[in-house]
């Protein structure tokens, strides 16, 4: 590689850097100081805690390769490490929104200085390590991303006015209804994981092979209106349809409906503010326990990601992502095969998140981003319009707890044939 190109390629890698920064400050230019320091729950966090957090992965994980750096604010490190105990202690999750200092504008300066620093860094030329350092601090912007919004989400549906994020909604989709329908998958052994083309996370490799069953997968996400009529034919009174520990949840939570559906089952709220159901839309905010009831009433299953990944890995990655800016699941649209397979909403697999078959973590602290998370999760699959596009490929493996329901996720229908 010739100098100038070296060179080209490094301000091509500064401007994505300063894009994907950028768009963190842009999801926030809706929000209140107030509203950036609101933690509605133990599993969210503050809106300018993520802006701190990911602008600490740079500055802990990036510029202090070099040992001459002096950390800009080294008492924050305490404040801002999310999970690697091997880096550090941390200040407990649960009390992030307690947080009042730093102050929004203090954040704002830190990313701004640490942006400069990681931006010149790179003109100066760099290593293929801290490459790959960068590309994952790139990634993991992008996951905050989507928590940034679903999280406060959660912060205004929890307040009694019932705010809006967005000033207006995007226009709904007016195309016909599609009628469900199975959609057969390839069957015997088959590839997933990773193929080496691009990044990935550790925990998409290794590429390994898989033996699928004769089986089918749903043309579309289930709706709305489909998950009313489970809703209305007792659901979530019938105990044989619930694993055990997801009656044991519906109980002690008093679930009786998608997390953010009203009473009058006809409204929702979204970072919109509420609004009527669009029954044909994709039902959202559904936890795997709700997910794998559904399944079972509707007389099918969820699919396994291998069988996802393998009808998903020959589809363009296109949909209504983050990019689209419609925020909210959106009703499929006519065709041929299987639709709505990236956006709208992440779709629950029956598979629990496990190690693949020779699964190497990264090397040092970076090891701990995935790998030892492997116990008592269930992957998800897809993205959701909450996800940037550049950030999910056939082979990414999302995970959460069976009970969590506060991201955008959803349902599609398996079944063996």
């Amino acid at each position: 590689m010739t100098l100038a190109s070296s060179a080209v390629q490094a301000e091509a890698l500064v401007l994505r850097f300063k894009r994907i920064r950028s768009r963190s400050m842009a999801l926030c230019a809706p929000l209140s100081p107030e509203d950036m320091m609101v933690q509605s729950m133990p599993e969210a966090s503050p809106a300018k805690w993520h802006l701190a957090h990911t602008t600490w992965f740079f500055e802990r994980f990036v510029l202090e390769r070099d040992p001459g750096y002096r950390s800009l604010h080294s008492e924050w490190h305490y404040l801002l490490n999310s999970y690697y105990q091997t880096v550090g202690p941390m200040h407990a999750r649960p009390r992030r929104g307690l947080l009042s200092r730093p102050a929004v504008t203090e954040i704002f300066d830190y990313r701004e200085r640490i942006d400069d620093a990681v931006s010149e860094r790179l003109l100066a030329g760099v290593d293929a390590t801290t490459l790959a350092i960068i590309e994952l601090g790139l990634e993991h912007e992008q996951q905050h991303q989507e928590l940034l919004l679903t999280d406060i989400k959660h912060a205004f549906a929890s307040n009694p006015l019932l705010p809006a994020y967005a000033a207006k909604p995007a226009p709904a989709s007016q195309c016909a209804p599609v009628s469900l329908e199975f959609v057969s998958g390839r069957e015997g052994v088959v590839e997933i994981g990773h193929n080496g083309n691009g990044f990935a996370f550790d925990n998409e490799s290794p590429r390994h092979r898989a033996l699928l069953q004769p089986h089918a997968l749903a043309n579309r996400l289930v709706t709305n209106a489909e998950y009313a009529a489970f809703v209305h034919d007792g659901g979530y009174r019938e105990p044989s349809l619930w694993l055990s520990d997801g009656w044991d949840t519906v109980c002690r939570e008093q679930w009786q409906r998608p997390l953010y559906w009203q009473e009058d089952l006809a409204s929702e709220f979204t970072l919109a503010g509420v609004r009527p159901i669009d029954p044909d839309a994709p039902v959202s905010h559904i936890s795997y326990f709700e997910a794998d009831a559904f399944a079972r009433w509707a007389g099918a299953r969820l699919p396994t990601e291998a069988e996802w990944e393998s009808a998903a890995t020959a589809l363009p990655v296109q949909g209504n992502l983050l990019d689209g800016q419609a925020l909210h699941p959106r009703r499929a649209e006519p065709g041929a095969g299987l639709q709505q397979m990236y956006g709208d909403v992440w779709e629950w697999t029956a598979s629990p998140y496990i190690n693949y078959p020779g699964f190497r973590p990264l090397a040092g602290s970076l090891g701990e981003y995935n790998g030892k998370f492997m116990c008592g999760q269930w992957v998800l699959r897809g993205g959701s319009c909450a996800t940037p596009r550049e950030h999910v490929r056939a082979s990414y493996r999302n995970f959460f707890p069976p009970h969590a329901r506060w991201q955008f996720m959803g349902i599609r229908l398996g079944q063996d044939r």
